[in-house]
């Protein structure tokens, strides 16, 4: 099967797949010329992504930041909203205790968080 060799080439295939992108719809025929080597395209750069910029998985630290974030909420407002203590989420979030087995269930349950990540500790 062909694959992208390099940076070069992978550069390249990116500016294809960005023409196809606005090329083709919702409504494109998926016999269409264009579809299907978006979909090729698109297949190859996905495997090069995987092998040159692989995405890890983000820490329990990390994915609890971004929830206080995006739900504008403070970390004593979390720590209630989750029924721990507000001493006990920062040190789970500064990485000093793992959650119990109850606490990391309630994590992922109320802060939508894959488990594998709440346990990943």
């Amino acid at each position: 099967m062909a694959q992208i060799k390099n940076e070069q080439q992978y550069r390249a295939i990116m500016k294809r797949v960005d023409a196809l992108f606005f090329e083709v719809g919702e409504d494109t025929p998926a016999d269409d010329p264009r579809l299907v080597e978006l979909d090729i395209l698109s297949q190859l750069v996905e495997e090069y992504e995987k092998e040159h910029f692989p995405i890890e998985t983000p820490s329990l630290s990390e994915t609890i930041s971004a929830r206080l974030v995006e739900y504008h909420i403070t970390q004593k407002e979390l720590a209630a909203i989750l029924g721990i203590t507000a001493p006990r989420l920062s040190a789970i979030i500064s990485g000093k205790v793992n959650p119990t087995y109850e606490q990391a269930r309630v994590i992922a349950s109320k802060l939508n968080i894959s488990p594998a990540i709440v346990l990943a500790t």
